[in-house]
């Protein structure tokens, strides 16, 4: 069987330009979607927008919005997922400007924790009712979202284990529960668990979380003391 003749070089460059420019072309379009809708998140205080409303303010066609969208539940989830991933970057960078990694923890959860809770001065916030209905419906895709900010909190509990400042432990399982820890505690900012009208502050919850982090595990088969 004879072999298909290869193709010219200046063909497979002329091909390669013109994917590349289409993928250029079908981010920028998807951004201008996600920025609609951060803008109209911003406006509202809520996500109680119509995808017609997104669709004006990026000034696009519907049918460009339901080629990159199946629809508004699909945008939502992007938007969750764009914020938690640019988070996680911005928090590991944070981060890796402290040498100390008990100090470079610390301040991830107090980030996370400022991020994570609502108000009018956090503009794009983690958590809110749309998460908290995803993480009912749909729990896969509120794992895959959160998986970037997994990575970052794994990553400094085992370096911080490494460090011999914290007991060693299962760093991924670890940063799972600091992660829901924090971000269901910032849920309830603003109003205190107790009733009282103190709310819990990012270093309480830090303080929290490093005594859950840094404890040692109780013996296989024993009951944890008090």
């Amino acid at each position: 069987m004879t072999a298909a003749p290869e193709q010219p070089a200046w063909r497979r460059r002329a091909v390669e330009r013109s994917t590349r420019a289409a993928k250029l072309r079908a981010e920028e379009r998807v951004q201008r979607f996600l920025d609609s809708a951060y803008a109209l998140i911003a406006e509202k205080g809520t996500t109680d927008f119509t995808v017609q409303e997104v669709v004006n303010r990026s000034k696009q066609s519907l049918r460009s919005f339901y080629q990159y969208f199946d629809g508004k539940h699909e945008l939502l989830l992007a938007l969750f997922e764009d914020t938690l991933a640019k988070s996680a970057d911005e928090i590991r960078e944070a981060a890796a400007s402290k040498s100390d990694p008990l100090r470079a923890l610390r301040l991830a959860v107090e980030m996370l924790h400022e991020r994570a809770r609502p108000g009018p001065d956090v503009p794009r916030p983690l958590f809110g009712g749309f998460a908290l209905q995803l993480l009912v419906k749909h729990p896969s895709q509120v794992a895959a979202a959160h998986r970037p900010l997994l990575m970052v909190f794994a990553e400094l509990i085992e370096r911080a284990a490494d460090a011999g400042v914290i007991a060693a432990g299962r760093p991924r399982r670890q940063a799972a529960l600091v992660l829901q820890t924090v971000m269901f505690a910032a849920q309830a900012h603003g109003s205190a668990a107790d009733g009282h009208a103190e709310p819990v502050t990012s270093e309480e919850v830090w303080r929290f979380c490093l005594g859950g982090i840094s404890g040692s595990p109780p013996t296989a088969g024993r009951p944890a003391t008090a």
